[in-house]
C-alpha cells in the first residue's frame, strides 16, 4: 500500500446501522516499524508482499548486534537489537528462529512460539503459602524474568510460551 509492506496487528469489521460495512485495523509498517489506524472499505484491494521467511541459528550478541547462521549457506548475518521482538529475551544461543525479510531487507524475528530453559535464580517456596497457587519472579538461563507457581526451584527446566511470556509447565 503506497509502495510500503504493512502488518496487520488488529483489525474489527464494522457493520453500522445504515451505510456501507468498513474494516477498522491498526497496521504496522513492516521496515519502519511504525503503527498506524486506517480504515478500509470491504471492496479496497491490495497486492500481497512475498515475505521471505528464513530458518537460522541464533549465534550471539556483541553489544547491540546479534548474529545468525543461514542454515543452508553458513553464511552469518548480523541483526541490529532494535528489530528483534521481546519475545526474542527468551531465545538462547544456537537456537532456531525465523528471520523475516522483504526483497533482501531484515525486518523481523520470530522466535519459537515455546522453549524449554532453566531457572537459574528464585526465592524457595514453602509450604502451605497458598490455597490458589500463587507466583514468584524467577530469572531463566536467557537473564529473562517470568513468573512461576511457588513450587518451582532453582535448576529446573520450564516451559515458557514466547508469546504471552508466560509459564506454562515443568519440561
Amino acid at each position: 500500500m503506497d509502495g510500503n509492506v504493512y502488518q496487520i496487528v488488529e483489525f474489527q469489521h464494522v457493520k453500522p446501522g445504515k451505510g456501507a460495512a468498513f474494516v477498522r485495523t491498526k497496521i504496522r509498517n513492516v521496515i519502519t516499524g511504525g503503527v498506524v489506524e486506517k480504515t478500509f472499505s470491504p471492496n479496497e484491494k491490495y497486492p500481497n508482499a512475498y515475505v521471505e521467511r528464513k530458518d537460522m541459528e541464533y549465534l550471539y550478541n556483541d553489544g547491540d548486534l546479534y548474529y545468525f547462521m543461514d542454515l543452508e549457506t553458513y553464511e552469518n548475518l548480523p541483526i541490529g537489537a532494535g528489530i528483534l521482538p521481546d519475545s526474542f529475551k527468551f531465545v538462547k544461543e544456537n537456537e532456531q528462529v525465523k528471520v523475516l525479510s522483504y526483497k533482501g531487507n531484515v525486518f523481523g524475528v520470530e522466535a519459537p512460539n515455546f522453549v524449554e530453559l532453566v531457572i537459574t535464580n528464585t526465592e524457595p517456596g514453602f509450604k502451605g503459602d497458598t490455597a490458589q497457587g500463587g507466583t514468584k519472579p524467577a530469572t531463566l538461563e536467557t537473564g529473562a524474568q517470568v513468573k512461576v507457581p511457588l513450587f518451582i526451584e532453582e535448576g529446573e527446566k520450564i516451559r515458557i510460551d514466547t508469546r504471552t511470556g508466560e509459564y506454562m509447565e515443568r519440561a
